[in-house]
């Protein structure tokens, strides 16, 4: 069998890679530039603080020949030597305190920074995109990759600059020190390069897996609690262990095998390192038993050869580290990189909507699924403070009609108008203000009731807030909880019934004072009890509004002005309750004739 020869293409893969790596990470250092004053000045200091360093062999070797007992003629006497080194000692410690706390403000800020620009763009991002990822798998990229970039810019890079220091400057001083002597020492560097950089690319590559899998872990953690009653209700909580177990174990074999190729790399750089210094010391000392190196200057060259050789070995996680802070910035980059919605024109230039709207030849299918169409040719309308009602069977194509009229998406072909003007004309922000919704799995956030009425509008004063639940009948049941509006709800609003779920999400858009209303199944499963006053509170929110109801219990739609009959995405009826169950063999009468034969 011929072996494979890889192309020129697949030669220069990895270097490709490595250098859209470093381009990714290059733009990320323009976030420390926004605080360039503090981020030059921790430069300085660290570079003044290495340099500083860098005089300590010296002086130490003049403190051993002053101590000699042929000390060399126009030395430093003892006394001097040891003061040298005390002020070097005390200005290094003040140049290290300012790096350290400089870089450590820059580094917390533009890290702060980027989460904001981070979380402010998923924020930005249409919902076909999230339609197309897992949650936890985004709350990992915010956390994890956004953790492993601060630490390499608090810590990492900093290290490598002043390594890189301390290397060139040790490789010079011992150059000057005794010729000789760095012909032996540098002997090791080429083996230890060509090993920095085959272990350097396996380590990245494996540490971007290990990222990938610890992402996939998380996921499961996110999905489990968000749906922690079902699974506890079907008795799933071995296999959601389970599950989450076999991915940890991914992640642990992912970083293992990291460690593996760091452990193999430290180990030959171990040995490499004090290889190189055991030749040192043993030519060094048939040098000094010659006469051609004071033993000071002996002492002047270990002690740069152990800062050469400190730095190098540290270049071999800093390296690692760099690598992985390459992969994380890369996964951030992308999210940056997508492209948010469009905006639309300026919010001042075109009037808030009234509330009329309209669907004309409307086709549309998910991006995700461009080869199912989901409507097909769809036409409705509903006049400014009409209610008209959507019904139909399940996949027929109503919540894709809700989607589109929020512009989550945008129509294949046809428009959608509102106010006799097509929807993309308006600015998304004050379409989607004059618009609110009230769906069947109300979402509330894990904060007090208050917090949860206020969505609706932000900065709602507390005698708002109170008049909107008053009107949505839940300011009896809120009164009657110890903490009032304070009540914490728990997460995703777990500690109040289905009904007072709905009822506050019923406050929460009569506080919009929206011109567009939507009920997406807002009673489908409540009992009679709740759902009689929740069907009040749906009275009041829909007077002098346009509303879109959508159910599934044609009780409910009996007092629309119109009701749209929806299957497979066309529009097949349309007409008042009395209209359309005067129709003999019609859809509507059918569905109504099944629901009173089920309830039967």
């Amino acid at each position: 069998m011929a072996r494979h020869r890889p192309n020129a293409d697949e030669t220069a893969a990895p270097a490709r890679v490595t250098r859209e790596g470093l381009r990714e990470a290059a733009r990320m250092f323009a976030y420390l530039l926004r605080y360039r004053g503090r981020f030059v000045a921790s430069m300085l200091a660290l570079v003044a603080a290495s340099l500083l360093g860098l005089a300590f062999p010296y002086l130490a070797g003049r403190l051993i020949d002053a101590a000699s007992p042929t000390p060399a003629a126009g030395g430093l006497d003892i006394d001097q030597a040891a003061g040298m080194l005390a002020v070097l000692l005390a200005v290094r410690a003040v140049c290290s305190f300012g790096q350290t706390y400089w870089l450590a403000q820059v580094g917390e800020r533009s890290l702060a920074d980027l989460r904001q620009d981070t979380y402010a763009r998923l924020l930005s991002l249409p919902v076909g995109f999230f339609a197309q990822r897992r949650v936890g798998e985004l709350s990992s990229r915010v956390a994890t990759d956004l953790s492993q970039i601060q630490d390499s810019l608090t810590n990492a890079i900093p290290q490598f600059l002043r390594q890189v220091v301390m290397l060139a400057g040790g490789v010079v001083l011992i150059a000057l020190t005794s010729g000789r002597l760095t012909l032996v020492m540098l002997a090791s560097v080429p083996p230890l390069m060509a090993a920095a950089a085959v272990f350097g690319r396996a380590v990245r590559r494996l540490s971007g897996h290990a990222q990938d899998k610890l992402a996939a872990a998380n996921v499961i953690v996110e999905e489990t609690l968000q749906g922690i009653a079902g699974v506890k209700a079907f008795t799933n909580e071995g296999y959601e262990e389970a599950r989450y177990r076999a991915g940890i174990s991914d992640v642990v074999a992912a970083v293992l095998r990291g460690a593996l190729y760091r452990g193999a790399f430290t180990a030959f750089v171990i040995f490499a390192l004090f290889g190189a210094i055991v030749m040192v010391l043993w030519y060094g000392a048939r040098l000094v038993k010659a006469g051609d190196l004071s033993l000071g200057d002996l002492t002047q060259f270990l002690l740069y050869t152990m800062f050469v050789a400190g730095a190098v070995g540290q270049f071999a996680e800093l390296y690692a580290q760099l690598q992985r802070t390459i992969g994380a910035t890369q996964r951030v980059r992308e999210l940056l990189r997508e492209t948010p919605e469009d905006a639309g024109p300026s919010a001042d230039t075109i009037p808030r909507p009234t509330g009329a709207i309209a669907f004309d030849d409307v086709t549309f299918s998910y991006p995700s699924r461009k080869e199912v169409v989901v409507l097909r040719g769809l036409s409705l309308e509903a006049k400014a403070g009409e209610r008209i009602a959507l019904v139909g069977p399940s996949g027929a194509g109503k919540s894709t009609i809700v989607s589109l009229l929020l512009r989550f998406y945008d129509p294949d072909s046809g428009r959608i108008l509102v106010d006799s003007r097509d929807a993309r004309e308006y600015p998304l922000h004050g379409l989607r203000a004059a618009t609110a919704i009230v769906p069947q799995d109300v979402f509330l956030f894990g904060g007090t009731i208050r917090e949860n009425i206020a969505y609706g509008r932000p900065g709602a004063s507390g005698e708002e807030i109170e008049a909107a639940a008053r009107k949505a009948n839940a300011h009896d049941f809120i009164a009657g909880f110890p903490e009032g509006y304070e009540t914490v709800v728990g997460e995703r609003g777990v500690k109040l019934s289905g009904g007072q779920r709905q009822r506050v999400a019923i406050a929460r858009a009569i506080l919009r004072d929206p011109a567009i209303l939507i009920l997406d199944e807002a009673t489908s499963s409540l009992d009679s009890e709740s759902e009689h006053l929740v069907q009040q509170a749906l009275d009041r929110l829909m007077q002098g509004r346009t509303s879109v109801i959508i159910a599934h219990r044609l009780s409910t739609v009996r007092r629309a002005d119109r009701i749209y009959v929806i299957d497979e995405g066309r529009v097949i009826e349309t007409g008042t309750h009395a209209e359309l169950l005067a129709r003999d063999g019609g859809k509507y009468r059918t569905l109504v004739e099944l629901q009173f034969a089920h309830a039967s």
